[in-house]
């Protein structure tokens, strides 16, 4: 059971013991199946002990102190220290007087001594890079893509006639006059009038996710519940989706759950020590992309990416997604050669964690939104990627086809 300090709380503390995390949340999140970990953990604004302010909660489990600095204390560290619960490794507390907009970051002191600041995780918004503070920020709004939703089974389903259009966002179309980029909304105007002129029925975007690194065109994400902040506001890419479904143009979104960046600031040795990422060398690390690899063993990585996925089809209306990577998380093997991967249990080369965890994450998605898709970027010849689990599948409903466009482009590169 889990002790918090007393409800009797004076006007002088700095951050207020208040508790979202329950107890059902932790054991749902140890398992693996916390499906909406974004209702409970990041920033929210809400009212308590009289008080309006933020809520914050952060799961480092192997710090030794995580407090939370902004441009509302100066980014002093030793003003608003969060709260642990040692069962879960989450902290959190409220803040009173900080409102929506707040710039802040986690300052995580580790038990060695050391300590550096952090972007959180479940942040709904960024600065926009190269700035990387998180930012206070909720996501209200009034949706009037009713007609869509209600009907996306008829022009969704795999039964019905689709052409996807893939789209990297800010290369797609720019300012003449400045080569600066469409907005969200300009964006939103102009592809769902371009797509119904093409007659694509659907708009597979790139990974829109917020990342650093624009040249790496989304896939090093470090903000897995924030679109970037380069288009404009959380609000603005809420009417991008909302007007291509008003002019029924579907949307299916990138979503990279293979591996994230090393940048100091994001998940990378998020409390010090491996946390996100495998302990084991030979499958932390990425050789090709030069990135860290995600934990599909540890259920609080699970729960962390389940969480995501869902969140886009949650709170944005996403009609899909487009999970990438797929062959460079089932083996272990990828892109390694003898001596740099360990086998699994059974002596083959196949992730099993990693396998457990697409089956789980495609139940889950299924299980809340039937007529939504998952679709696989496998580039192997792994059987059964895109038949149900309860048929020894990995229950995505397509894979994309790799090879038919590398054949394409080989047979538009050849000369007569």
């Amino acid at each position: 059971m889990v002790i918090w300090m007393s409800e009797i709380v004076t006007r002088t503390d700095k951050v207020l013991p208040y508790r979202l995390f329950t107890d059902y949340d932790r054991y749902l999140f140890k398992q693996g199946r916390h499906c909406r970990l974004y209702e409970k953990l990041g920033s929210r604004p809400l009212e308590a002990f009289g008080e309006k302010g933020v809520h914050f909660a952060v799961w480092a489990p192997n710090a030794k102190a995580v407090s939370v600095i902004g441009d509302f204390n100066l980014w002093r560290h030793n003003e608003h220290r969060l709260m642990a619960d040692p069962e879960s490794g989450v902290w959190e507390g409220f803040i009173p007087k900080v409102g929506e907009g707040a710039l802040y970051k986690y300052r995580i002191q580790t038990r060695s001594g050391s300590s550096f600041d952090k972007g959180d995780p479940f942040a709904f918004q960024w600065e926009v890079p190269p700035k990387t503070a998180s930012i206070v920020c909720s996501l209200g709004h009034h949706w009037s893509d009713h007609e869509w939703m209600d009907n996306r089974q008829r022009f969704n389903s795999l039964t019905s006639p689709m052409t996807h259009y893939e789209v990297h966002l800010g290369s797609w179309r720019r300012h003449a006059e400045t080569n600066s980029f469409l907005d969200y909304r300009e964006a939103g105007d102009q592809l769902s009038s371009y797509a119904n002129e093409m007659g694509f029925t659907h708009i597979e975007l790139m990974p829109i996710m917020e990342h650093p690194f624009y040249g790496s065109w989304g896939y090093q994400t470090t903000g897995y519940f924030a679109p970037t902040s380069r288009y404009g506001k959380p609000s603005d890419f809420m009417y991008f989706v909302e007007r291509l479904h008003q002019r029924r143009v579907g949307l299916y979104l990138d979503w990279v759950p293979s591996h994230f960046p090393s940048d100091q600031f994001g998940l990378a040795s998020f409390d010090g020590t491996p946390q996100y990422e495998y302990v084991d060398p030979k499958k932390r690390f990425h050789p090709d992309w030069k990135s860290f690899i995600f934990d599909y063993g540890k259920g609080e990585v699970r729960s962390f990416l389940t969480s995501s996925a869902l969140f886009w089809l949650d709170r944005y209306h996403a009609d899909g997604l487009r999970v990438d990577a797929v062959a460079s998380m089932i083996y272990l093997d990828y892109s390694r050669r003898a001596g740099q991967w360990s086998p699994n249990m059974y002596g083959g080369k196949e992730n099993l964690e990693a396998l457990s965890f697409l089956r789980c994450l495609n139940e889950a998605v299924y299980s809340f939104y039937p007529s939504a898709q998952m679709v696989a970027e496998e580039s192997t010849a792994w059987p059964m990627v895109s038949k149900p689990t309860y048929l020894g599948g990995l229950g995505f409903g397509m894979k994309w086809n790799m090879g038919w466009m590398h054949d394409t482009l080989n047979y538009f590169s050849r000369r007569r």
